[in-house]
């Protein structure tokens, strides 16, 4: 029979080489230093109609992963009435063709990072800010995507043509990770 204490010790062994091996891989996280995980939007990031900039939130990551070749931007909610799974969301921005070696979009997007596609209304290309919807309070999703193949089917430039169909098809089987931060409007 072994002893109890070197059965634990082998135990404490084996959990701590656990521990060290989950602490060597970084974890892929997205964040922003304007928005709160489930807060609410700041007033300068709202639609000029309510008073805001209509500018894009500023955001930062960490922990990209090994064998990441590009990084996508998707910006969604589900309006009344449809369903996640089921439905396609509006749209509010969508983003592809980051570099790996970018760590942040500063607010507005000023330098243009990545290419974009389709507004919410399909108009023009760019971001969408959120604007007030009266009494009922909006869940908003921005998802940053690692990938480790540039989404081929997306053209190199901006355009209009991507919506979050042609987009979403475009990076299926190409995610190696992915993190989201959410808030309300």
């Amino acid at each position: 029979m072994r002893s109890p204490f070197l059965l634990a010790a082998a135990f404490l062994t084996m959990l701590n080489g656990i521990a060290v091996g989950a602490a060597a891989e970084p974890v892929f996280i997205l964040t922003s230093p304007a928005l709160e995980e489930d807060g609410h939007l700041p007033a300068d990031l709202k639609c000029t109609r309510d008073g805001g900039e209509g500018l894009s939130p500023p955001l930062e990551w960490t922990g990209i992963p090994a064998g990441t070749k590009s990084l996508a931007l998707i910006m969604h909610h589900y309006p009344r009435g449809t369903v996640k799974g089921r439905d396609a969301p509006s749209q509010y921005w969508l983003l592809w063709n980051i570099p790996t070696d970018t760590q942040a979009i500063p607010k507005g997007n000023p330098a243009s990072i990545g290419d974009e596609g389709s507004d919410k209304d399909g108009n023009f290309t760019g971001y969408t800010p959120p604007c007030s919807p009266g009494a009922a309070v909006h869940e908003y999703t921005i998802t940053l995507y690692a990938l480790d193949a540039a989404p081929d089917t997306l053209p190199d430039l901006d355009s209009v043509a991507v919506d979050w169909g042609k987009m979403m098809t475009a990076i299926e089987g190409t995610v190696i990770d992915q993190s989201s931060l959410t808030f309300r409007n």
